[in-house]
C-alpha cells in the first residue's frame, strides 16, 4: 500500500518538482518504508511532469520495488498504490511473450503489461489499485482505479495544471488547489454522512470513479468505465450446489489475499462476515492467525465474547482492544486528523488499525462488503415493498404524500421503518428506496441548517450535475435487476465505496497498515449479482448463502441478532464528549456555512431526544475537518 502523486503543468519544472515534494511529504504516513520523486520531462518542455511516491513495502521488500518506476522498454512511468493479487499469473503470461523482469513486485508487472497491451491490460488485474501512468510518447496521463473503489484517487484541473493524489489533503499541500468547501459536497455529506463521489469536500477536487480509466491528453479530461456491476440472472444452481460454487470463489478470494512478504492478520468483530474470513483463512493456512477487535464496557455495543469464541474455534491469537469513553476522547484528535474527508464513521477503524499496527502487522483482512453482496442488511428483506412505496409516493401531490407518510409512520414498527416512512413525505425521494434508507439529513433539514454565504451558485450547479450524472448511471445500470440486487449494486457504489472503504483506507493508512477485502473480489461480486435476489433471502437465516458456503461457523455466531459495528457515541456525547461537541456546535468555526444558531439548535434537539447522535456528530466532524485543513 502506498501514497501516490503526480502533476502535469504548464507552470514549469520547478513548480512541478516543488509540488511533488510537498505532496509526497504529506503522504508520508501511507508509506514509511521508501520515498521517491521524479521529474519526468526535460528542461524547456511545454509540459512539466513530476511523480511522487511513498511506499509501504508488502511485496518485494528490496530496492527493486522502488517507485516511481520506469519501463525501460517503452519509456512509460508509473506511480502505483495497491495490490494486484494475481500478478504472478500475469507475469508468467508476459514472460511467455518474451518480457524479462528485474524485480519481484506487482508494480513492474502492471507497468509492462500496460506497455504491451495498453488499456486492455487492466481487465486482467484482480485486486485493489489506483495508479497514474505517464506515456511520454503521447504526452498522455492515464489514471486507473479498481472496480469497487477500494483504493482512493483524486484529481484537480484548473487549465494550467492537472494534479492527482491518493489523498485530498496531499493536493491541498501543493499550494495550487484553492482551500474552499464545495457547497454541493457539503449537501452530499449532510445527506449521507460522507461526500458522494465523484465530488469531494474541496471545491474543484474530484474522485476518479470506481472501475474507471481517466485520461488527460491535450488539455482534455476523459473518463470511461472499463468495468461496471451487472445483475444478469444466471439459471441453474440452487441450494447446496450454489453454496459449493460460491464457497470455491470465497476460498480463492481469501487465498489470493494472503499473498504477501510480511505477516497478515484479520479484523474480527464476531459477526458473520469477519468470522467467515477467519474460517476461510484457517482453511488456507496452517500458520499463525492473529485477529483484532475493539470492545467496550457498554455491553449493548461490545462483541468481545463472540469475537473470542470465533478466535478459539479457529486457533487464532486474538487481541481485544478495550475502548472507554476516556480513551476515545484521548484518541479522538488523532482519529479526526486522520480523516482525509469528513465522515460520521471511521473512528472505530482508526482504533483497531492502530492496535494491529502496534503489534507489528502491515496487512490485515476485513469482512467489509459481506452485507452488501450477501444481502445482510435488514432493509434487503423489505426492499421490494419499500421500492414500490417510494415509486407510488413519487406520483402523489406533495400534501397527499406527506399525509400518507404520516399514516405509514404511525403503523411502522422499529426505528428504521419509521424513518423510512417519514422520508416518503419529502420532496426528494432519492431515486431508489436504498438511498432513502441511507439518508442522514433530508433536503428540508439541510435547508434549515445551511446558509447561503460563501458559495458560488454556478459551481454548485455544475457539481450537482456531475453527481446526478453518476447517480443516474448507477440507477440505469441496475434498472433491469430485481429489488434485492438493485439495492446491492447501489450500496456497493454508494455506502460501501463512499463511507466504509474510504474510511477504512484513511484510518488504516494513518497507521501504515494495508487492509484487504476478500468479500468484494470482483469475480465473487459478479457471480453473486447473477443470483436472483429472492434466492439470497431465507426466513430466519441471515446471509444463509455465505454461512453455507463457508460451512463451519459457530451456531451462536450465525443465529445471534445482527449488530452493526459501531461505537457508543450516543452515551459518550452525553458524557465524556459532551463539552467538546456541544461547544463546537454552539460556536461553530464554519459559522458562515450554517444559518445563525442552527447547529446549536440541533444540539438542543439531540439533548431532547428528537434527533440521533449521528446528526450532531456529523456537524462536529465537518467543522473540525475544516478547521484542520482549510
Amino acid at each position: 500500500m502506498c501514497g501516490i502523486f503526480g502533476i502535469v503543468t504548464r507552470r514549469g519544472r520547478d513548480v512541478a518538482e516543488a509540488a511533488a515534494r510537498r505532496a509526497t511529504g504529506a503522504l508520508g504516513h501511507r508509506g514509511p518504508d521508501d520515498e521517491g520523486v521524479e521529474v519526468l520531462t526535460a528542461e524547456g518542455a511545454p509540459l512539466a511532469v513530476a511523480f511522487g511516491h511513498r511506499r509501504l513495502a508488502i511485496l518485494d521488500l528490496s530496492p527493486a520495488g522502488h517507485q516511481p518506476m520506469r519501463d525501460e522498454r517503452g519509456g512509460n512511468w508509473v506511480t502505483y498504490n495497491g495490490e494486484v493479487f494475481n500478478f504472478r499469473e500475469l507475469r508468467r503470461g508476459l514472460e511467455a511473450r518474451g518480457l524479462a523482469f528485474r524485480s519481484g513486485s506487482d508494480t513492474e508487472v502492471l507497468l509492462k503489461g500496460y506497455g504491451t497491451d495498453g488499456a486492455a491490460a487492466v481487465e486482467g488485474w484482480r485486486g485493489m489499485f489506483a495508479l497514474g501512468l505517464w506515456e511520454p510518447g503521447r504526452e498522455r496521463l492515464v489514471l486507473v482505479r479498481d472496480r469497487l473503489g477500494i483504493k482512493p484517487l483524486y484529481y484537480f484541473h484548473d487549465g494550467e495544471s492537472f494534479i492527482f493524489a491518493s489523498e485530498v489533503r496531499a493536493l491541498l499541500q501543493t499550494g495550487l488547489v484553492p482551500r474552499r468547501l464545495s457547497r454541493a459536497a457539503v449537501e452530499s455529506y449532510l445527506a449521507y454522512g460522507s461526500v458522494q463521489q465523484p465530488l469531494t469536500i474541496v471545491e474543484g477536487v474530484y474522485e476518479v470513479l470506481p472501475g474507471h480509466l481517466l485520461t488527460f491528453e491535450g488539455g482534455q479530461v476523459r473518463s470511461e468505465p472499463y468495468w461496471e456491476p451487472r445483475a444478469t440472472p444466471a439459471p441453474g444452481l440452487e441450494g447446496a450446489e450454489l453454496a459449493r460454487e460460491v464457497g470455491g470463489l470465497l476460498a480463492e478470494a481469501v487465498q489470493l489475499r494472503l499473498v504477501s512478504d510480511v505477516p497478515v492478520g484479520v479484523f474480527l468483530s464476531g459477526g458473520i462476515d469477519s468470522s467467515a474470513v477467519v474460517a476461510l483463512m484457517r482453511r488456507a493456512t496452517a500458520g499463525e492467525i492473529r485477529t483484532f477487535a475493539v470492545c467496550f464496557r457498554e455491553q449493548e455495543f461490545s462483541e468481545q465474547a463472540y469475537a473470542e469464541r470465533v478466535a478459539r474455534q479457529f486457533g487464532a491469537e486474538h487481541t481485544s482492544v478495550l475502548l472507554t469513553a476516556d480513551e476515545a476522547l484521548a484518541q479522538l484528535p488523532d482519529a479526526l486528523a486522520a480523516m482525509d474527508q469528513p465522515s460520521v464513521d471511521g473512528v472505530n477503524s482508526y482504533v483497531v488499525s492502530g492496535a494491529a499496527a502496534r503489534s507489528g502487522l502491515k496487512v490485515a483482512l476485513s469482512g467489509l462488503g459481506g452485507d452488501e453482496v450477501f444481502a445482510g442488511y435488514s432493509f434487503f428483506r423489505t426492499m421490494a415493498r419499500d421500492e414500490r412505496r417510494r415509486a407510488r409516493a413519487g406520483r402523489l401531490p406533495a400534501p397527499a404524500r406527506r399525509a400518507a407518510a404520516a399514516a405509514l409512520g404511525a403503523l411502522a414498527g422499529g426505528s428504521r421503518a419509521t424513518k423510512f416512512a417519514g422520508l416518503l413525505g419529502e420532496d426528494d425521494l432519492g431515486g431508489h428506496a436504498v438511498l432513502l434508507h441511507r439518508r442522514l439529513f433530508t433536503g428540508g433539514q439541510q435547508g434549515r441548517l445551511l446558509g447561503d454565504n460563501g458559495f458560488a451558485p454556478e459551481q454548485r450547479g455544475r457539481d450537482l450535475a456531475l453527481l446526478g450524472a453518476w447517480t443516474g448511471r448507477q440507477l440505469a445500470n441496475c434498472a433491469g435487476a430485481d429489488p434485492v440486487n438493485q439495492a446491492s449494486m447501489l450500496d456497493l457504489g454508494g455506502y460501501l465505496s463512499n463511507t466504509l472503504l474510504r474510511d477504512t483506507d484513511a484510518m488504516s493508512m494513518a497507521h501504515g497498515l494495508e487492509v484487504r477485502v476478500p468479500l468484494i473480489d470482483h469475480l465473487l461480486v459478479e457471480r453473486l449479482l447473477s443470483v436472483p435476489g429472492p434466492r439470497k433471502l431465507r426466513a430466519g437465516e441471515p446471509k444463509w448463502l455465505l454461512v453455507e458456503a463457508v460451512g463451519d461457523l459457530p451456531r451462536e455466531i450465525v443465529e445471534r441478532p445482527k449488530r452493526g459495528f459501531e461505537l457508543p457515541f450516543k452515551d459518550w456525547l452525553r458524557g465524556a464528549l459532551r463539552g467538546r461537541v456541544e461547544g463546537a456546535l454552539r460556536a461553530p468555526r464554519l459559522a458562515e456555512t450554517f444559518r445563525a444558531g442552527a447547529p446549536g439548535e440541533l444540539w438542543r434537539q439531540f439533548e431532547g431526544g428528537q434527533v440521533t447522535w449521528s446528526r450532531v456528530w456529523s456537524l462536529y466532524v465537518l467543522d473540525e475537518w475544516a478547521r484542520r485543513n482549510l
